[in-house]
């Protein structure tokens, strides 16, 4: 263990030039590089807006980003890591998470206002200081572009963050993108000359081709900004981590692929916790694809329905331009049909919304595959659930956040997919090909997947895919990725002075 590995680190940020340039990714192979290093690290991000949620061991609900960044850190999830979550409900308005409970929901005019600003920043300052206590380093995450003058006395989770934390901040561009000499410069220059004296270093992010061919610049950059670049980091295709967001879910391949297991994922407007397909997507006897339109439909083996952030919103939609049909016919033929969480409320017979807690409809019928009716309550269930299914001895783990009670229609006998531990039951079975559950991540369990694809394969492989081994495996890889083109010495000089 060298020296490095005893030291004390400053907090560190990344921060971005703006949305979607790899600071989540770039946050999690760090968690993993300090912890190779002997440290031991935790993430933050103070203020996260996500529809991909997880449960806490405590049963809070945090970003799913987060608990991805606590697990390559090698430590449980804590609300304490995301004080504050943001889940879109709508095109303008999102619930508010604070410290892994919901508090209501507003717009973004309601959101970005000076009024109850200082009880939130002093929340997640709090929620960082409770953190710096048990964990060193604290690697934060910022949201967006540090760039937003307009929203410089509003903003959480930046550079006034960083500053609260006394964090050493490195900017993090995406050079894909193109301007990364404007955006990187820009970024600078548009900061506080206290901001600029914590900005420590900068990372150009997603490099395609010959890094060599940067050197210059490097220089060029190095010289206008008159901070160090840290490293240039290539772009990569084969380290697969979970992605913070769903904006590229409609690019993943959407045909049907001859020789493998279709499985579609129905394309929500609010589609929320998309993480749950993330196993199938590695698993080699499966093609899955995301997608609303009829002839991908059609072609599927599987149908998986997935959570949503409103449910009766997207049944509407699905009613409106015709895929709920289209599922219904499907299964008529013979295909299976999954839902999980909001897809699961959407199988039955209606979803009752009578206190008017996702909007103005307070009662939808579904898809009427389950003779299951659901009833949205202001009650949020968040919890981490052990289980098994239905005849099967295995042992499985999932989480559950959800904001409705299912149950089924009278005179109809409960048919649970699921036993829990405690005792209780979750979901409903009606037969191989139609079922449904509240659980998310009950597709990390390989039995599960097994189960799911047994009437489309004689051919299930001998050993179970090791979902955890692999994760392990990944994050290995990305922090060796990462150790391999970043002045790493640099680094540690920067986090120790």
């Amino acid at each position: 263990m060298s020296m490095k590995s005893v030291q004390k680190l400053h907090p560190v940020m990344f921060a971005g030039t703006g949305s979607d340039v790899g600071k989540s990714v770039i946050v999690t192979g760090f968690c993993r590089i300090f912890l190779q290093d002997g440290h031991h690290p935790a993430p933050f991000k103070a203020q996260n807006m996500s529809l991909n949620s997880f449960a806490t061991p405590d049963g809070m609900e945090i970003g799913r980003a987060q608990a991805v960044q606590a697990e390559a850190a090698g430590i449980p999830c804590h609300t304490d890591m995301n004080p504050l979550l943001l889940k879109p409900t709508s095109d303008q308005s999102s619930q508010v998470v604070l410290n892994g409970k919901p508090i209501g929901s507003q717009t973004a005019r309601e959101y970005f206002r000076k009024e109850g600003r200082d009880v939130l920043r002093q929340e997640v300052h709090n929620a960082f200081d409770r953190l710096e206590k048990q964990y060193n380093p604290i690697v934060l995450e910022g949201a967006g572009s540090v760039s937003e003058i307009n929203l410089r006395e509003l903003d959480l989770v930046n550079l006034p963050m960083a500053i609260h934390a006394r964090a050493d901040v490195i900017l993090v561009a995406d050079i894909d993108r193109g301007g990364v000499f404007a955006s990187v410069y820009g970024s600078i220059l548009l900061m506080t000359e206290e901001e600029r004296k914590h900005t420590k270093g900068i990372l150009i992010n997603k490099f395609r081709g010959d890094v060599s061919i940067f050197e210059s610049g490097v220089k060029m950059l190095e010289e206008l900004c008159k901070i160090p670049v840290l490293g240039v980091i290539p772009y990569f295709r084969d380290i697969h981590i979970e992605e913070e967001d769903s904006l590229t879910l409609q690019t993943k391949n959407s045909q049907a692929t001859h020789g493998k297991i279709n499985i579609v994922v129905i394309l929500l407007r609010h589609l929320s916790n998309f993480t749950d397909f993330h196993i199938l997507e590695r698993d080699p006897r499966v093609h899955l694809y995301y997608s609303n339109d009829a002839k991908d439909i059609a072609q599927a083996d599987i149908i998986l329905i997935p959570g949503s952030k409103n449910t009766i919103s997207d049944l509407c939609e699905l009613r409106r331009n015709g895929v709920a049909q289209n599922i219904v016919s499907a299964y008529e033929k013979g295909t299976t049909v999954m839902g999980i969480c909001g897809g699961y409320q959407m199988l039955g017979r209606e979803v009752c919304d009578p206190h008017q807690i996702e909007g103005q409809i307070e009662r939808f019928a579904g898809l009427c595959l389950l003779p299951i009716t659901t009833e949205i309550q202001s009650e949020k269930v968040t919890r981490q659930v052990q289980f098994t299914f239905l005849d099967s001895k295995d042992l499985c783990n999932g989480y559950e956040i959800h904001m409705g009670k299912t149950v089924p229609i009278h005179g109809i006998e409960y048919n649970s997919l699921n036993t829990l531990t405690d005792g209780t039951n979750d979901g409903f079975y009606l037969n191989h090909k139609c079922f449904g559950t509240y659980i998310h991540g009950i597709l990390d369990n390989s039995a599960f997947i097994d189960f799911l694809l047994r009437s489309h394969t004689t051919e299930l492989a001998d050993k179970p895919f090791d979902y955890k081994a692999y994760k392990e495996e990944q994050y290995n890889k990305l922090a060796d990725h990462i150790r391999s083109h970043v002045n790493m010495n640099l680094l540690y000089e920067i986090l120790t002075k």
